[in-house]
């Protein structure tokens, strides 16, 4: 197996949609990604973002983009760019998600290994609130996303399927109250650990989240077209078979590092 990682790394998710937002944020983290800052400043010129709907599906590997090219077409029309993104260590969902909504590395957030303790690290989601913006997160119960950013006066819409989760985020665009919505869809990454990454069962659960954000993408376009918006397609980490046909992931190999994320970027009409 070679070893060539991406050099972009999810750490610089809060920065950029900071930055872009016009929200301030601490100065040690990490840069936000020069891609995306160039992608706006096209899109854009001088305008700031006013909505940003970052969709997380978990444990899509850029190596299943490379080998399933045309099962992401659909996020592919939907965005602007596909971008190779570099995942975090270990390369667990709680460390994962906790490193790209703070912007700072494992060691810094507190949280290295898969527990999901409310972090105390600011977020995103805090600068945000500190700037007088709404914030939300769509998730599945008891997963990451839905328990280590607790505790923060924002709203928080918590279900037992992802089906549940994505018809309420478009139910949230379609109400247009509030400026971050992040949604989280886990059900590729449980699929994959049962019945391994390339299964036909996790396959169909992968089609599921690509299919999930092509209908996000066309309720922003269709409803928001006064709002200059970002919205992405953002896993945490990759994948890899193990012994017995399962998946796993966690490791510090390139099938579990290298993730894709997808970025659009609209400007109001």
């Amino acid at each position: 197996m070679s070893e060539t990682y991406n050099n972009i790394c999810i750490t610089s998710v809060t920065k950029t949609i900071c930055d872009l937002s016009g929200v301030a944020s601490c100065d040690n983290i990490d840069a936000p990604n020069p891609v995306i800052m160039a992608l706006a400043e096209k899109k854009l010129g001088k305008e700031k973002l006013d909505r940003a709907v970052l969709y997380n599906p978990d444990a899509v590997a850029l190596w299943l983009y490379q080998k399933y090219t045309g099962l992401f077409t659909e996020a592919a029309i939907s965005s602007d760019i596909a971008l190779p993104m570099l995942s975090v260590m270990p390369s667990v969902t709680p460390v994962c998600f906790a490193s790209m909504y703070t912007g700072v590395l494992p060691e810094i957030h507190g949280i290295r290994k898969y527990e999901k303790p409310v972090l105390k690290t600011d977020t995103l989601f805090d600068y945000f609130i500190k700037a007088g913006k709404k914030c939300a997160i769509v998730s599945t119960e008891r997963d990451s996303i839905s328990m280590i950013f607790l505790e923060r006066e924002m709203d928080y819409f918590i279900y037992d399927t992802p089906d549940k989760v994505n018809k309420k985020a478009l139910e949230l665009i379609d109400e247009d109250k509030y400026d971050l919505i992040v949604i989280y869809n886990g059900n590729y990454d449980g699929t994959m650990h049962k019945h391994g990454p390339e299964a036909e069962e996790s396959i169909k659960a992968l089609v599921h989240n690509i299919d999930a954000y092509k209908a996000v993408a066309q309720a922003i376009e269709e409803k928001w077209t006064h709002h200059n918006v970002l919205y992405g397609f953002m896993p945490d980490h990759g994948c890899h078979e193990i012994d017995g046909e399962c998946g796993s992931h966690g490791l510090d190999m390139e099938e579990d590092m290298n993730i894709i994320h997808f970025y659009k970027i609209r400007k109001r009409l």
